[in-house]
């Protein structure tokens, strides 16, 4: 048997043995149902906090740096679009009503966004600015980046990684990884913002981000016309939005079929403005 294939075996059977599976959320709409596993010594809470850390961190680096955004145009919008979607938010797991949600503005040319664990959310100004986002588009990314948090994708991702790391330190060692507490804290980080979401992942944000949006009164079509914008404002390099968000050509069809079904959500909700 090769190493390649060992290691994958143990890694498998040490997720099974030290995994738990979970419904992070409720199906919606958009039938988002696939069973996530998740690292049972590596609780949302503790990842959460850890995230919310370092988002403390990444402000205060902001403001001493005078490019935290809280009074201008954009910076009004991104309250008002938060303040209409993270109601819709229990709607998926009830829990979300207790976070502490957060949207903060950085003024950078980064065509950028995110949503870490326990709610999160961070724009650069960019990616509205360069892009020339409407309300709706912006509430498009949003959702998207809601909907990684809702689904824990950034913490399935760290418990797959665990799997393979205890793999190669030995089956024994399934409950002492040995890693300090900044080392884990730097790995929350490094699966919320810097490394790239996994096909099916993208997919259930697409389609949980369509929904949540949907509720909130925005658009659904307004995804569409965001990922034209991105794949557009690619050129030679994609946007660093994209580094992080692997694109398909099947993305936009994916898009176009889900609307049919939460179409009447946002006529609901316009109707009810």
């Amino acid at each position: 048997m090769s190493k390649v294939l060992y290691l994958g075996g143990l890694a498998a059977a040490v997720l099974l043995a030290g995994c738990q599976a979970v419904n992070t959320t409720s199906g919606g709409a958009v039938g988002v149902e696939r069973k996530q596993y998740m690292f049972s010594m590596l609780s949302a809470e503790e990842v959460n906090r850890m995230y919310a850390q370092s988002y403390q961190q990444t402000l205060s680096e902001a403001s001493s740096k005078g490019i935290l955004d809280k009074t201008s145009n954009n910076a009004k919008r991104l309250q008002t679009i938060a303040g209409r979607l993270i109601p819709q938010a229990p709607r998926f797991r009830p829990d979300a009503a207790n976070w502490q949600w957060e949207v903060n503005l950085i003024k950078s040319p980064e065509l950028n966004a995110n949503c870490g664990p326990g709610g999160k959310i961070i724009f650069y100004s960019g990616i509205i600015e360069q892009l020339k986002l409407t309300d709706d588009e912006i509430a498009a990314i949003m959702g998207h980046e809601m909907a990684h948090a809702l689904r824990e994708h950034s913490r399935e991702a760290m418990s797959k990684a665990y799997g393979i790391q205890v793999a190669r330190q030995g089956a024994g060692a399934l409950l002492g990884l040995g890693e300090s507490s900044m080392a884990l804290a730097d790995t929350v980080v490094q699966y919320s913002l810097t490394l790239p979401n996994s096909r099916s992942n993208e997919n259930e944000a697409d389609l949980i981000g369509l929904e949540l949006a949907a509720r909130a009164g925005y658009d659904p079509n307004a995804a569409i016309s965001l990922w034209q914008k991105m794949e557009a404002a690619g050129g030679g390099a994609p946007p660093e939005f994209m580094s992080t968000h692997p694109s398909s050509s099947s993305r936009i069809a994916s898009l176009q079929a889900a609307i049919p079904k939460v179409m009447p959500l946002y006529e609901q909700a316009k109707a009810g403005r």
